[in-house]
C-alpha cells in the first residue's frame, strides 16, 4: 500500500520512517491542509497519516484509493466520519499517547489560577512585596472541581484532582457509569456541575453535539468567581461570551490551551486579561509523548497495511 503523510509540522519524521521501513513501507511527505491541497497532493495514496488536512465527502470522492486515515492526535474533527464510513475509509487516532501530559497541564492551569502564580511573579518582578494585592485566594482543599467529559484524559484528571479538593463532580454526555469507573467522584447533570463547581475542566471531544456547548447561558449559570479550564478543543466554549463574563467579574479566570481559531486572533480580548492564561495548544506535548505519538501512528498504519486489526478505530465499517 502507498502511504502519504498529508501534512505534519514535526521537525523530524525519523520515527515513522523507521517503523514503516521495518514493514517494507515508505511514505511521501506532503503539505496539504485545505481540501483542494489534499485532493491535489494525496492522489494514489491508500493510507494517509494526517495532522490538520481536511477530509470530507468531496475529498473522499476525489480520492477513491484512500482506505485508511490515521490522525496524529486524539481529536478527529477535521475528518468527516460519516463520509469516511460511507466511502469505506477506516479512520484511526491515537487516544492514549498524551493522557498524563494533558491532565497535568489542566491541573497546572487550575493551580496557577487558584494561587495566582503568574500575577504574583509579575508583582515581585516589579520590585513589589505585598501579598494582599493577590487577595482573595481560596483554599484548594475546600473547593469543588467539575470535570466535563470523562474519557481517558478527563478520567485521569478527575483522579488527580480527588486528593486535592473537597469534591469532584463529573458529567459525560455519553456515559452513566462514572461513579463506578472512578470511585470518589459524584456524577451530576451538566447544570448542577456548572452551578456548584469552583473549577470546571473541559475534556470532551469537539462534535456537532459539543460545539458551543458552553455558551453564554451556560457561562452565566456558573458559580460566581468560578475558573474555567479547556485543554480539549476550541469551539466547545463560546469565547466571546467567556470574555463577556470575565469582564463582568462573574468568573474568576480561565485557562485555555485551545482556541476556536488557531493561532489566536491578536485582537482577542482574552489576551489582555490578567486572569486568563492561554497556552499555544501544547498540553499534549512532552518529548516522551511526541515520540510515542509518532510511533503509534506509524504502527497503526502498518497493522492496516498487513490486514491486521487496528488498535484505535474511530469509525465502524
Amino acid at each position: 500500500m502507498k502511504v502519504i503523510v498529508s501534512d505534519c509540522d514535526h521537525e523530524s519524521m525519523q520515527i515513522e520512517k523507521d517503523v514503516l521501513a521495518e514493514a517494507g513501507l515508505d511514505f511521501t511527505h506532503m503539505a496539504a491542509r485545505t481540501e483542494d491541497e489534499v485532493i491535489a497532493q494525496c492522489k494514489g495514496g491508500n493510507i494517509i497519516l494526517n495532522q490538520y488536512g481536511k477530509f470530507d465527502d468531496r475529498v473522499f470522492t476525489a480520492l477513491p484509493e484512500v482506505k485508511q486515515i490515521v490522525r496524529y492526535g486524539v481529536g478527529v474533527d477535521n475528518v468527516d466520519l460519516e463520509a469516511a464510513t460511507r466511502h469505506g475509509v477506516q479512520v484511526c487516532n491515537v487516544p492514549d499517547y498524551g493522557m498524563h501530559e494533558v491532565s497535568d497541564h489542566a491541573l497546572a492551569l487550575m493551580m496557577a489560577l487558584i494561587r495566582k502564580i503568574p500575577a504574583t511573579v509579575s508583582h515581585t518582578r516589579n520590585r513589589e512585596w505585598d501579598f494582599r494585592k493577590m487577595a482573595p485566594i481560596r483554599r484548594i482543599s475546600e473547593m469543588t472541581v467539575g470535570v466535563l467529559g470523562v474519557g481517558r484524559i478527563g478520567g485521569l484528571f478527575a483522579k488527580k484532582a480527588l486528593p486535592l479538593c473537597k469534591e469532584v463532580l463529573v458529567h459525560d454526555l455519553n456515559r452513566t457509569d462514572l461513579e463506578a469507573k472512578i470511585p470518589g467522584v459524584k456524577q451530576v447533570s451538566l447544570e448542577e456541575l456548572l452551578s456548584k463547581s469552583d473549577v470546571v475542566s473541559v475534556h470532551c471531544p469537539l462534535s456537532d453535539e459539543t460545539r458551543n456547548l458552553i455558551d453564554a447561558d451556560k457561562l452565566k449559570s456558573m458559580k460566581q468567581g468560578a475558573i474555567l479550564i479547556n485543554t480539549a478543543r476550541g469551539g466547545i466554549i463560546d469565547e466571546e461570551a467567556l470574555a463577556d463574563q470575565l469582564e463582568a467579574g462573574a468568573l474568576g479566570g480561565a485557562g485555555l490551551d485551545c482556541i476556536s481559531s488557531e493561532p489566536i486572533d491578536k485582537t482577542s480580548r482574552l489576551l489582555d486579561m490578567d486572569n486568563v492564561f492561554i497556552t499555544p495548544h501544547m498540553a499534549y506535548y512532552s518529548e516522551e509523548s511526541s515520540a510515542e505519538l509518532k510511533r503509534k501512528v506509524a504502527e497503526e498504519a502498518v497493522r492496516f497495511a498487513k490486514g491486521e486489526p487496528v488498535h484505535y478505530p474511530v469509525n465502524q465499517l
